[in-house]
């Protein structure tokens, strides 16, 4: 669960760290045929820039709640799987010591077989559980990209009207006016579009 927060934090603050250049790249551009009068008059008195909070965005956006708990119910399904799987194999190792200890096989040969056949069931145990784990792996890479593609292409279309020359995310400041957060808006336009997209 905190490894999936993490990395969706973490892309997040790339995807919007990029965008943040690619809204100052895209503004320069404009403001050279449009020129700077109409920019400055709707930020009053403001500077052209805005943050987003990075912690609360993912806090609140139901999508990335989403991923989060599907990402957590898959990895608690394969770890029961697991456990599962584990306790039959300690069931049968118990066993299969106690039958030796007891001499309670016919020969050597078949207790030998037994030990054989347990060692390969260990080890096609580990076999899958290292499946499991590549294939979770592989999910949440999937789903952070969705992530990422979600709140990228989101944050480009917000700023065609917003015209911002910067969006900057709260994980690399110091400080920054809390005039100029935009998260919760974000937010609100984030989960209004998901909620139209599940319909």
């Amino acid at each position: 669960m905190k490894t999936f927060t993490l990395a969706i934090r973490t892309l997040t603050v790339i995807a919007i760290s990029f965008l943040m250049v690619q809204c100052g790249n895209k503004q320069n551009d404009s403001n050279q045929t449009s020129g700077n009068s109409a920019t400055s008059a709707s930020f009053e008195g403001k500077l052209p820039i805005a943050y987003i909070n990075v912690d609360s965005l993912l806090s609140k956006y139901n999508y990335a709640k989403n991923l989060n708990e599907k990402m957590i119910n898959k990895q608690e399904n394969a770890r029961a799987s697991i456990n599962e799987k584990a306790r039959q194999l300690k069931k049968e190792q118990d066993d299969f010591q106690r039958k030796y200890q007891n001499n309670a096989f016919l020969s050597p040969e078949r207790a030998q077989q037994e030990y054989q056949r347990l060692e390969k069931k260990a080890a096609d145990l580990q076999e899958y559980a290292q499946r499991l784990d590549n294939e979770n792996m592989l999910e949440q890479q999937k789903m952070l990209m969705q992530m990422n593609d979600s709140i990228n292409t989101f944050i480009k279309e917000y700023n065609q009207d917003k015209k911002y020359e910067a969006i900057f995310n709260n994980a690399s400041t110091l400080y920054i006016n809390p005039a100029y957060d935009i998260t919760n808006e974000v937010v609100e336009l984030l989960n209004k579009r998901y909620a139209a997209a599940k319909k």
